[in-house]
């Protein structure tokens, strides 16, 4: 057996796992609500996007070491939904202050209980069919990861010139493993640049260029090279996490105070413009595995078996001249058949309580529309 097949063998003690699950989801409105978003509702399979996302994780990590970063209002529900997982092992932001506090805020949970510790961080709402390509890319950055001071974040092949996805570029050079490491299976080159969602010329430019990939948003680093980053690059944020560390020693009770008193006055920053654009120590892992970000309802339909005019629909839909539409009947009492004639480009959502048409084209307005909602006091109940 090679070396790179026993790092993926079983679960490591020190090995963590911090899944961030406190976005809103409003774009697959009505479906996803906020008290139950798009990473707690099930469009594909029979569990939801988190639960699947722990599933993907468990034959790495033991269960007590995975981590959901959520909020208050979603809490209730994720621990619902994950029996298992010590009820400690979900934390409730105060308030959402984007990425890098809620990774910083993983991260001293994590230090407390083991300073040598190794932790990926991983979004909660993706669709990744290649479970176990995915599980061996993993497992290989978090053994790099925990051999020196280095930031590993997985960068997905593109499969066309999305302008949805951060892009990060990267020397083409693969490198070598660290001394006295046999070869991984995952390859792995020096990060150069995180560039921010392109124009479609851009991206075309990007795709072709094979010196770049998506940015997932999955990163890896052990705790003390977390830190050391955050010391450098956001002293700040190094100072709350020290304080927050010191405080998860002490129980969830003591965190929970602490979070409950510091948390709103922490500056709203994301990671990528954090840590990742002022690091030098960044390491690509190509993400050889399928991968889908699943932003919104058009992109429902590169998962669903589509009928003769390109219908994505689940649900029993029954169409004269009606193409390329994205159907999903989400009622769980009284459901009856959807009809559409001559409609094309569109998505057709069916609730309980509402009902969404939409272009495909516009499907980025349903935010707008959640919001409008919201500050309705007849409809806010609708969010």
């Amino acid at each position: 057996m090679s070396t790179s097949s026993k790092r993926s063998a079983g679960p490591n003690k020190d090995h963590y796992v911090i899944i961030m699950a406190g976005g809103r989801g409003e774009r697959f409105w009505p479906v996803s609500r906020e008290a139950t978003p798009k990473q707690l509702i099930t469009l594909l399979g029979k569990r939801s996007f988190l639960q699947q996302a722990v599933d993907r994780v468990l034959p790495l990590v033991p269960r007590e070491n995975i981590l959901i970063i959520t909020n208050a209002v979603q809490a209730a529900a994720v621990r619902k939904q994950l029996p298992k997982l010590p009820a400690e092992n979900v934390v409730a932001e105060p308030i959402g202050r984007d990425t890098c506090a809620a990774i910083t805020l993983g991260a001293a949970i994590v230090g407390a209980r083991s300073t040598t510790a190794t932790m990926a961080v991983l979004p909660a709402d993706h669709v990744i069919p290649d479970e176990a390509k995915f599980q061996q890319v993993l497992a290989d950055s978090l053994d790099l990861a925990s051999r020196g001071q280095v930031i590993v974040t997985i960068g997905i092949k593109p499969t066309g010139p999305e302008t949805g996805y951060g892009y990060i570029r990267h020397d083409p050079a693969a490198l070598p493993p660290p001394a006295g490491v046999k070869r991984y299976r995952t390859t792995f080159h020096k990060a150069e640049q995180f560039v921010e969602k392109p124009v479609l010329e851009k991206a075309i430019e990007y795709v072709n260029s094979g010196s770049y990939r998506w940015n997932a948003g999955m990163f890896v680093w052990s705790f003390v090279t977390v830190t050391n980053a955050l010391e450098k690059h956001q002293p700040d944020m190094n100072a709350a996490c020290q304080r927050w560390f010191a405080a998860a020693g002490k129980g969830p009770k003591a965190l929970t105070r602490i979070l409950a008193k510091e948390y709103p006055e922490i500056r709203k920053v994301s990671v990528d413009y954090a840590l990742m654009e002022k690091a030098q120590n960044v390491v690509l892992a190509d993400g050889a595995f399928s991968w889908d970000d699943l932003g919104a309802w058009p992109a429902l339909a590169r998962h669903v078996k589509q009928d003769a005019d390109g219908n994505a629909a689940v649900g029993e839909l029954v169409q004269v001249d009606a193409a390329r539409n994205v159907v999903y009947d989400a009622r769980t009492k009284n459901r009856t058949p959807i009809t559409l004639v001559g409609v094309k480009d569109s998505i057709i959502v069916l609730a309980d309580d509402s009902t969404l048409v939409a272009t495909k084209a516009e499907a980025q307005k349903i935010k707008e529309l959640v919001k409008k909602l919201a500050a309705d006091k007849k409809l806010a109940k609708l969010v």
